[in-house]
């Protein structure tokens, strides 16, 4: 398989951007099932670029049922280093209007459904530190991305990630407003986590689209208001994706990359053999492996 070092996740379209050129598919497994769609690799600023699509081709794909170990698995093994991942989000926050770009630096994972949450399981433990869950360097580049290119960008903001696919209650909106957070969605975790876990640099390019159902002078977040207001940001998305991407430098040293340094608990000689074998991508620095 081509290795790239940049992955985009996000909706199917980003990869027709203009911009983009040498576009080729590339099919990819892992122990986890396939990703969620053909993920898609082109060229870009001078650098090979992979786009998966979140949802799947046509946005198939519930939040609540997405692979995402898969997803980041395939990342892996096709050498990626950075991750933008593009969410369409809510506002919790009056400041956090749509139309505005976000860069997520605090997640608290709200998710009640089982969505595997770790690589690690049985036969090799990791205990990841997540403090702060994204990437400084990706969340800088992106900020000033959508600020050339005339969007207004939030550099710090806490999100709260629901199961979905339904939207909040009023109740619950209200109550996630008072725990302090800016915006929400429904797909940042576990992704950022396996993101860590994989030792790969992650973050989210957040563009609101709606004020969710808390506020009282604006109308309650449906679909169909998500999708318009989305259609309306997706121009500039587009624009500050390409210069991010531009900006980023493959060989850049981030702490995400090695987070697994001190994260693995079971002794070397405890490690069930068939575990490493499985998790070879993402071991393979800090274990030795060949």
């Amino acid at each position: 398989m081509e290795s790239v070092r940049i992955a985009v996740i996000g909706g199917s379209g980003l990869y027709n951007m203009a911009a983009i050129s040498d576009l080729r598919e590339a099919q990819v497994d892992t122990p986890f099932g396939k990703p969620s769609g053909v993920i898609r690799i082109g060229s870009m600023g001078g650098k090979r670029i992979a786009f998966l699509p979140r949802h799947g081709e046509g946005h198939v794909l519930s939040p609540s049922t997405l692979p995402y170990r898969a997803n980041i698995f395939a990342l892996k093994q096709l050498g990626v280093r950075f991750i933008i991942a593009v969410n369409a989000v809510g506002s919790l926050h009056e400041d956090y209007a749509p139309g505005h770009i976000a860069t997520i630096d605090q997640i608290i994972d709200y998710t009640i459904q089982k969505r595997p949450r770790s690589f690690f399981e049985d036969g090799l433990v990791a205990h990841i530190s997540v403090a702060d869950p994204t990437s400084a360097y990706l969340r800088a580049i992106i900020a000033d991305a959508v600020e050339a290119v005339g969007g207004i960008a939030h550099r710090n903001a806490t999100i709260l990630v629901e199961d979905g696919p339904r939207f909040a209650t009023r109740a619950e909106s209200h109550l996630f407003r008072a725990w302090g957070c800016h915006l929400i969605g429904m797909t940042s975790a576990p992704e950022a986590f396996l993101a860590r876990e994989a030792e790969i640099a992650y973050a989210s390019l957040a563009h609101v689209t709606d004020f969710d159902s808390w506020h009282a002078q604006e109308a309650d977040v449906t679909s169909e208001l998500v999708i318009e207001t989305l259609q309306k940001n997706i121009s500039m998305v587009r624009r500050a994706l390409a210069i991010a991407l531009a900006r980023i430098d493959e060989t850049q040293a981030d702490p995400a990359h090695t987070a697994l340094g001190s994260a693995l608990a079971t002794q070397r000689a405890a490690m069930d053999a068939d575990v490493i074998d499985r998790l070879r991508p993402i071991l393979a620095r800090v274990l030795n492996l060949d």
